[in-house]
């Protein structure tokens, strides 16, 4: 649990680092954006490692819910609403493309963060199985099905970050639309 002064650097850190990069966004600027000392930065965090990891982790756990919660509302194909939530999740941006990505290109061999980056991919990909194989039990291959949604969305959501919009992932939600339904049974 946050201190009220953790919660407020972890929220200036999280906009910083999603707008202008990792490396571009020293601690002094996330302390000032944040109210707070970089003394009291570090005493919440540790170090910039440990925020970077926060906010990672953060980013995860705001859009699973945010994910989660759509599929508790959402008919099959629910594969479908993977993309619709990269698309429509307000409040995290996405006009850069995927904060998982723009990460992993900034964090050196070793980093905690990669960690939790690559935790964070695994899960959306078992998400895409687990739905595959709940919403089309018959198809002929779940896991070969998952494995190509995932990685359409991926590379859509790495052209968000080039193109400024998700114009492309929209098209990658109607192409998935087509594997999909071509393997339900």
């Amino acid at each position: 649990m946050l201190t009220p002064a953790g919660e407020r650097v972890l929220s200036a850190a999280s906009k910083l680092f999603y707008r202008e990069g990792l490396n571009a966004v020293g601690v002094a600027a996330v302390a000032e954006a944040a109210g707070v000392t970089k003394k009291t930065l570090y005493a919440c965090f540790g170090s910039k490692t440990e925020l970077t990891v926060a906010y990672l982790r953060r980013r995860h756990d705001v859009w699973w819910a945010y994910l989660e919660e759509r599929l508790a509302e959402a008919s099959p194909p629910r594969a479908l609403v993977v993309f619709d939530a990269y698309i429509d999740h307000p409040g995290l941006g996405s006009d850069r493309g995927c904060a998982f990505l723009n990460a992993a290109a900034e964090l050196t061999p070793g980093h905690p963060g990669l960690d939790v980056i690559r935790r964070h991919k695994a899960a959306v990909r078992a998400k895409f199985a687990e739905l595959l194989r709940e919403d089309a039990p018959r198809a002929a291959d779940p896991e070969r099905l998952a494995e190509q949604l995932f990685l359409l969305l991926e590379g859509a959501v790495a052209h968000t970050g080039i193109d400024g919009d998700a114009h492309r992932v929209a098209l990658a939600r109607e192409i998935a639309e087509t594997l999909v339904s071509g393997n339900d049974g």
